[in-house]
């Protein structure tokens, strides 16, 4: 009984808690009204005072009426809003507005002194309107979803208005360059979010927004302006568009609002409906558990102790033992009590199945390992037999022909079978195996660069920095080469053709430091955490992530040698491969043979 009595608890109050905020949802969308009387009308009211008296400042009209009149519908948005019983959230948005509309005294003395020009008086009403804006935001959040997609279209229409209302104040200041310049702004935001809004309206709110000539004729002169012209009949055209679109966000609202107390009634049935079933459904609940709960209880108990001691003992000893190459042990099934439930039953024939599958695939995976791995090394070996030889005769009929043009190809041909090679080593060195070339002297460390450089194939954009006078021990130049010529690889592969790898080697503490620094699209700060541990160990070659062929090589290479390899972000926007060479691996020029 105790497994089901917290669950039962919190389908209880799981139920209590959504049938109670359901029907506040419903008692909220019922006091819209209220909330539109006290707060979203006479706010509407006030922008509509704030656009007359942002048009009339500019146009030189009769000002001082007008800002009474807007000081007038502030104060009265101010005492019903301090009235109105709102949540937190929207007190904290009309405490904002309330801070905006503060300012609107000092906005008029400074432009009345000459401090604002006309752009910049525009700009700071449209300020205030905007914080209004985003009350509505906060205002709209009701819980029917196609109420609230409508209001949220309804409300950007409004933005749309409020943007050509700016377009209207603007040609009325004139139209200098920097107000063309607001003007056109203004105009492509209005265009995007007015054909955004209508988008989500649905037949009946966008009714009253078809297409009118006043509105092809406004459209026009918004293309004259941001072609650079001014016609003459701009003001007419703007105000009769003005008018039009005044009337048809009034009809909206009104035909938005006029759908939310059907959809309270709606919402509240749905509280009635489920929270009856609901109740019978928890009671039928109870009973059912209460009957089974103590069988339940016994059989899962038992089932459960058998699958854990399966899980962390018998399965991962037999999966140890294959990857080991040892006789497997047997782990034995997962015992079921015999009078068990049919489906305690099958998840117990389940478990048995599940042990199996792992095991097989276990073995499977080891299998397969070891298979790919002497595939690639008996498909390596053979293609590095003919390269060897393929190079060799290349390399007769190079010194053989004096024909520039016969030479020329000669060299691509050789250069083609380097790459080739280098290839046929990766498949060597991904099998634990040595590739077999192999210096007893030192090599110096810009020979070392020069010959990884011969064996990537866009060598072109590769720029090698002046190197140190030091030397590499020959046992590592092989690897090294090889080292080197991934990272060159994979820079130029991951990196615009037009712009160039460059390589730099200097001495650094603990040996000698070379860099390998492309200016591609680079990596996140993600993927440089992952390659850069799979760099700090012995790579493990995944099949499937076969386009990182490169950093399984270098990994390889690394570890073999003792070389720490670390990838980083370049100032210039691509990666930086930093590698580290041991001072074990450094001859100094004091000790390099001359």
């Amino acid at each position: 009984m105790t497994l089901v009595v917290p669950p039962l608890i919190a389908l209880i109050v799981l139920w209590a808690f959504a049938a109670g905020l359901t029907g506040v949802d419903g008692m909220r969308l019922l006091q819209i009204n209220t909330l539109v009387n006290a707060v979203a009308t006479p706010s509407e009211q006030v922008v509509i005072q704030l656009q007359h008296e942002r048009l009339l400042t500019i146009a030189g009209g009769a000002v001082d009426k007008q800002r009474a009149g807007t000081d007038a519908t502030v104060n009265e948005f101010r005492r019903l809003a301090v009235e109105a019983d709102v949540d937190d959230k929207l007190r904290a948005q009309l405490t904002t507005v309330f801070d905006r509309l503060g300012e609107l005294p000092a906005i008029r003395i400074a432009f009345d002194r000459g401090e604002l020009t006309p752009v910049r008086f525009i700009e700071a009403i449209n300020q205030i309107v905007d914080a209004t804006f985003r009350m509505y935001d906060a205002m709209i959040l009701v819980p029917d979803t196609p109420i609230y997609q409508q209001a949220r279209a309804v409300t950007s229409l409004g933005q749309a208005k409020e943007l050509l209302a700016r377009e209207r104040a603007l040609i009325v200041s004139g139209l200098d360059p920097t107000a063309r310049q607001e003007f056109t702004q203004a105009s492509a935001t209005r265009r995007f979010q007015y054909g955004k809004a209508l988008a989500e309206l649905d037949a009946e709110l966008a009714a009253p927004y078809a297409p009118t000539p006043a509105q092809a004729a406004f459209l026009a002169l918004e293309d004259q302006i941001a072609k650079g012209e001014t016609p003459g009949d701009a003001r007419a055209v703007v105000d009769s568009y003005w008018a039009e679109v005044e009337r048809n966000q009034v009809a909206s609202v009104d035909r938005l609002v006029a759908r939310v107390t059907p959809a309270a009634i709606t919402v509240l049935l749905r509280v009635g409906v489920a929270g009856g079933l609901g109740l019978v459904a928890i009671v039928l609940t109870v009973v059912i558990c209460v009957r089974f709960t103590r069988r339940l209880t016994r059989e899962l108990t038992h089932l459960r102790t058998a699958a854990l001691n399966l899980a962390h003992v018998r399965l991962p000893r037999a999966v140890d033992q294959l990857q080991q190459g040892q006789e497997v042990d047997e782990p034995g099934e997962v015992p079921t009590l015999p009078d068990a439930i049919l489906e305690i039953e099958h998840i117990g024939h389940a478990l048995n199945s599940v042990q199996s599958t792992a095991i097989e695939a276990a073995a499977g995976q080891v299998r397969l390992r070891k298979g790919v791995g002497l595939v690639f090394l008996n498909l390596a070996r053979r293609s590095q037999s003919l390269l060897h030889k393929q190079l060799t005769q290349l390399d007769s009929m190079e010194r053989d022909t004096e024909d520039p043009e016969t030479l020329e190809d000669l060299f691509r041909l050789d250069h083609l079978t380097t790459r080739m090679r280098r290839h046929a080593e990766n498949l060597i060195i991904l099998s634990d195996a040595v590739p077999g070339r192999g210096w007893r002297k030192p090599v110096p460390i810009v020979d070392v660069v020069r010959g990884a450089l011969a064996e990537v194939e866009d060598y072109g954009r590769v720029s090698v920095l002046p190197m140190p006078s030091v030397s590499l021990s020959g046992s590592a130049v092989a690897d090294l080469t090889h080292l080197i010529a991934e990272l060159l690889e994979n820079a130029t592969i991951f990196s615009p053709p037009y712009t160039k790898v460059y390589v730099r080697a200097e001495p650094g503490r603990g040996g000698l430091i070379v860099e390998v620094e492309d200016r591609g699209l680079g990596m996140n700060a993600a993927e440089f955490a992952t390659m850069n541990e799979r760099l700090a160990g012995p790579m493990e070659f995944d099949l499937a992530d076969s386009d990182r062929l490169g950093l399984f090589v270098v990994g390889r290479l690394a570890h073999r040698n003792n070389i720490t390899v670390h990838l980083q972000p370049s100032p210039y926007g691509g990666t930086t491969a930093v590698v580290l060479i041991p001072e074990t691996l450094v001859e100094r020029p004091a000790a390099v043979e001359v």
